[in-house]
Formats: C-alpha cells, structure tokens, sequence
C-alpha cells in the first residue's frame, strides 16, 4: 500500500504559498503549515488552511521543545489535526502534547535529529506519539548531503516495528524513493519539488506514480 502524500507548505508568507497550494491540496493527503510559513504568518496559517480546506488533514509543523501544553493547544484549537514535536524535548513536554492531541482528536509526530536511541522512540511510543519522522534536514543539503541509504531503511524498518507511523522528508523528489522499497513507510513529505514546480499538479502526479510504483 502506498505511503500517504503529506506538503509542506514552507513559503515565506500566504501569498505566496496559496498559489501553488490551491492548485494540489486536493490531491495530498496532508498539508503541512510547514516551520517557516508559521514564523512568518503565525497560526493564521493554520487557521487559513483550515478555512479553505475544512476537510484536510492539517499539521501545524511547530516543532515543540517546551510548554508543550501551551503550545500544543493553540494549534489544535488554530485547526491543526496533528502537530510536530522535536526528538530532544523532554519525556515531560511530549507526554504533555500527547494529551492535549487526545483532547482533540489529534495526533502528534515526532521528528528525529542526527542522533537517534531506539530507547528514547520507545517511550514517545509509549506515551501515544503516533508518527515519527526520519529526516535529511534543509543543513544537511546544503552541506552536500544528499544520499538516503541503508541505515535509514533500517532505522524505519526499527521505527515501524515499534508502532510508529513513520514518515520520511528531506527535499524527497520522485527520483528518491526508490531507496526505500520495502521499506515501511507511512508518509512521504515532499515541499519544494511541489510548491516550487512550474507545474505543481504535475508534479504532485509524478511522486503519486513513484510512490504506487515503488509501494505497489
């Protein structure tokens, strides 16, 4: 079964974003509030996108390292259905989130740095992290890091046997995933390769094809 279609949404502002959004959010599975565009519009963001998107799955891409109570409610309460949690906030903070999600009917993704203690992913499994996200971060591309490769198969293969709908991001374009047949994976994020397309909807069309394909 193929892996779900989340965009991330990271323009700077609305106005930008909404050109290329408007045209594909229909055919995604998730759209993404993603980290820049929140700090750029705040959680007008999300709540925009859930004006014109009642329906959409919606991920408020916050990143929560403290106050996670706090900032978890403003999300979901802005319409976000998920929110984002960093792996070094504490057991505390994500317990914290976890909860307030629960209050809503939401769910909470964790996103994994460098560093990675399949102890550490136990427990967030433990206190209801439903999603887990390994990652080739925005850095790491710019440093010349580009290769997805066995230790990120593994990683997901260990991920998903604990539970976790595990996603995985990182500048992911169509020529990707092919890296990570067989793999586990429940959620592909894809943002630049859509949003900065000149076609989006073709775009969006190609990673369905890849990802049908390499997930049949």
């Amino acid at each position: 079964m193929a892996p779900r279609l989340q965009l991330a949404v990271d323009s700077p502002d609305l106005v930008t974003a909404f050109g290329p959004l408007n045209q594909v959010a229909d055919a995604v599975d998730v759209v993404e509030a993603g980290t820049i565009l929140i700090i750029g519009e705040g959680l007008r963001a999300v709540r925009e996108i859930r004006a014109l998107y009642p329906a959409q799955t919606v991920l408020a891409d916050v990143r929560i390292a403290e106050a996670g109570s706090l900032i978890a409610r403003h999300c979901f309460e802005a319409g976000a259905t998920w929110v984002s949690c960093v792996a070094g906030a504490s057991l505390t903070t994500i317990g914290q989130v976890v909860a307030v999600a629960g209050e809503f009917g939401g769910e909470v993704q964790v996103e994994l740095g460098e560093t990675y203690s399949l102890d550490r992913a136990r427990a967030w499994r433990e206190l209801g992290a439903e999603h887990v996200i390994v990652k080739r971060s925005r850095d790491q591309e710019a440093a010349g890091n580009l290769s997805w490769g066995p230790a990120d198969v593994e990683r997901i293969h260990e991920l998903a046997g604990l539970g976790f709908t595990v996603t995985v991001t990182g500048g992911i374009t169509a020529g990707d995933l092919d890296v990570f047949a067989g793999a586990p994976v429940g959620v592909v994020i894809a943002g630049r390769s859509i949003m900065g397309a000149a076609d989006p909807t073709a775009a969006v069309a190609e990673l369905r094809a890849a990802m049908e394909r390499v997930w049949p």
